[in-house]
């Protein structure tokens, strides 16, 4: 049977139509040679041959052999794009309409074909024009109706004016008028005028927007197309989808200066998803018009390929905005595109994972630790807080949070376990290290979302309520935190020193349940630089000048006004023994609970000792958990084992019999 492709579908393509949904058939498949795995096909409707990109949702087509050498198939969803000077066909979708055909016709590229200079007879002429929005249109003597040439036009008569295909055209004697050929034409009689080669149909926006009377080409509304279609090139596009997640704002500098930097999630009504990236003045436009859970419009971005290190999303592309990209919200909810969409694994599977893996997980949070001040390898201080998470494969897992994670997610889970509730946390895209034991952390694009509700959320609760929490389960994670060599191993002051802690090139960290039994009051603290160095205070110490006023030898200022740093000596003590410990600002106005300027002020300028020594003596004795910075140090000819007390937590009592109970289940299972 004979296979009929669409007549003139590659000029018409090319013309702009993107709704003709035309048959071609497939001469030639290359595979791009890139880091991407793509298909470039070469496609002709018989007379023309044109190049096509497939978008990479269809390169299953090709491998399973659906799509090969010599298919007819249907262009369904597709765009031509101006590609280095040349229109090159992006296939969005389509189907094989027959797996394998000979090759039909003697087909040449576009820019290779030559005018016709055979005349066809008046019904071979006329039966090649197709009137495609009337399927049924006749030609009927002298009188031609929406007439549109397949590929040449030839004159019979005296004159030939500018025949252009509009809705309607007639041969009226030995004229036409509007006559505009769609490849070629030739002068059979006396004059031709106004010749335009090539057919440039009206384009028609989608129906769903509006008519405002003429739109230019460029000025036309793009259409909308799923996440997975997109593709570098695609001139222009449009995009609808959910915030999933929003990076914090971050600041950089390299060889080309200062910048600065955030990005966020997309979630489509299709399950596509991609990151979007700001930078610098682009930065300022659209941060704080995003929001996390709502809808936008957006379009007139560059795609990019995704940078795997940074990126975990299913998507080989970024999109990048630029000065002319838009971001318009979504004036109503679309119930069609979900709130969030998860790959939840077992915590048992997290064994077995790779390091730096991404990882979706849901379970119980059975605890909970304080959080803790961690410094980074820049400088700057940080937060973490450890918690654990059980669920029914019987494995727990540490999971570590990191800055904001602490203070927002952090606490509220911090208080509803210690309030004896334990909640359900759902975390996307935590990543797995195996840093001393597998176990899970926050990134900046990891969310937590604590009792959600979702199908998985619910079947937790009721396996937690049914008997889960007096499941044994063993973890895969070791007591060792994730952060630093030995920072969440508990000890008691007796095994820091017998075990010789902090003698090693680095330091060592341990946490110590014990309590204040000392406090130095002579030189609790002290006056400290405020002046600013870049991101950080100065906090070098300052003394008196001649007029009174405070002087740094570092910063070579004088200011009227000083700051005031705790530089507290304490002794703490376990059941075991005792040793003394540094406690800086944030540690020593923790034991203390005043500011460093209050108690300053109280003991050397009102001169109320008795207020000040109730107020030392009122903080003895009270129970915390420690976390130390032990490192051995010279002090003139002689080293000394410094302790540090960075972190002064007060015990919270529930916690601490749910770990004590936690080590004693340990230690039945081995």
């Amino acid at each position: 049977m004979p296979v009929n492709l669409t007549p003139n579908a590659i000029a018409m393509i090319n013309g702009g139509d993107v709704n003709l949904k035309p048959l071609v058939q497939v001469l030639d498949i290359k595979q791009m040679g890139s880091a991407q795995e793509r298909f470039r096909l070469l496609v002709s409707d018989s007379v023309l041959t044109q190049h096509a990109m497939l978008g990479t949702q269809l390169n299953d087509r090709v491998k399973t052999g659906l799509v090969k050498k010599g298919s007819v198939i249907q262009l369904i969803d597709y765009i031509c794009s101006q590609v280095q000077k040349r229109k090159i066909i992006v296939v969005l979708n389509l189907e094989t309409i027959i797996p394998d055909c000979e090759i039909i016709g003697n087909p040449k590229m576009v820019s290779d074909a030559p005018a016709q200079k055979a005349l066809p007879n008046t019904d071979s002429m006329q039966s090649s024009m197709v009137d495609y929005n009337n399927p049924s249109s006749q030609s009927h003597g002298s009188n031609m109706h929406s007439i549109r040439p397949a590929l040449s036009s030839q004159n019979h008569g005296g004159n030939m004016q500018s025949f252009r295909p509009t809705s309607s055209t007639q041969n009226q004697g030995s004229k036409m008028r509007s006559f505009q050929p769609a490849l070629g034409a030739q002068n059979y009689g006396n004059d031709v005028q106004s010749f335009r080669p090539t057919v440039q149909p009206p384009y028609q926006p989608p129906p769903s927007y509006r008519n405002h009377g003429a739109v230019m080409k460029n000025e036309a509304p793009a259409r909308i197309i799923p996440i997975n279609a997109l593709n570098p090139y695609q001139g222009r596009w449009a995009i609808k989808a959910r915030i999933t997640a929003k990076g914090d704002l971050r600041r950089y500098n390299n060889a080309r200066g200062d910048g600065k930097v955030f990005s966020f999630d997309l979630l489509d009504s299709d399950g596509g998803e991609i990151r979007v990236t700001c930078f610098n003045a682009v930065v300022d436009r659209f941060y704080d018009v995003v929001e996390v859970g709502k809808v936008y419009l957006i379009s007139k971005g560059s795609l990019k390929p995704a940078q795997k290190n940074f990126n975990h999303l299913k998507n080989d592309w970024e999109i990048f905005l630029e000065a002319t990209s838009t971001v318009d919200p979504c004036p109503e909810e679309d119930g069609s595109i979900p709130q969030q969409q998860f790959s939840f694994k077992p915590i048992s599977e997290i064994e077995i994972a790779e390091n730096n893996s991404i990882f979706d997980v849901i379970g119980v949070v059975i605890s909970v630790n304080p959080s803790v001040p961690i410094l980074r390898k820049n400088g700057m201080e940080t937060q973490r807080r450890i918690l654990n998470l059980k669920d029914g494969s019987g494995w727990t897992v540490e999971l570590t949070l990191w800055g904001d994670f602490c203070n927002k997610e952090g606490q509220k889970l911090q208080e509803m376990v210690d309030s004896g509730f334990f909640p359900i946390l759902a975390v996307k895209a935590g990543k797995v290290s195996d840093f001393n034991g597998k176990s899970l952390g926050t990134i900046s694009s990891t969310q937590l979302l604590i009792n959600p509700d979702i199908p998985e959320a619910h079947a937790a609760k009721d396996w937690f309520d049914r008997g889960g929490r007096d499941v044994a389960s063993m973890s895969i994670s070791k007591d060792i935190a994730q952060g630093g060599p030995k920072n969440e191993v508990r000890k008691t002051v007796s095994q820091v020193k017998l075990e010789g802690l902090g003698r090693s090139d680095k330091p060592d960290w341990a946490t110590v349940r014990a309590s204040v039994s000392f406090i130095k009051t002579d030189t609790f603290c002290y006056t400290a630089c405020p002046l600013m160095i870049g991101d950080r205070q100065c906090n070098k110490k300052v003394t008196r000048s001649g007029n009174s006023r405070w002087q740094c030898d570092r910063c070579n200022q004088e200011f009227d006004d000083c700051d005031y740093r705790y530089l507290l000596q304490v002794q703490i003590q376990d059941h075991t023994g005792l040793t003394w410990a540094t406690a800086f600002q944030e540690s020593g106005e923790e034991i203390l609970g005043y500011p460093a300027k209050e108690l300053y002020l109280l003991k050397y300028e009102s001169n109320d000792d008795t207020r000040f020594a109730d107020i030392i003596r009122s903080r003895l004795f009270y129970q915390y958990i420690f976390k130390l910075k032990i490192k051995e140090e010279m002090y003139g000819d002689e080293r000394r084992v410094k302790i540090t007390i960075f972190k002064a937590d007060k015990v919270s009592y529930s916690s601490e019999s749910r770990y004590m109970l936690d080590l004693i289940s340990k230690v039945r299972t081995y």
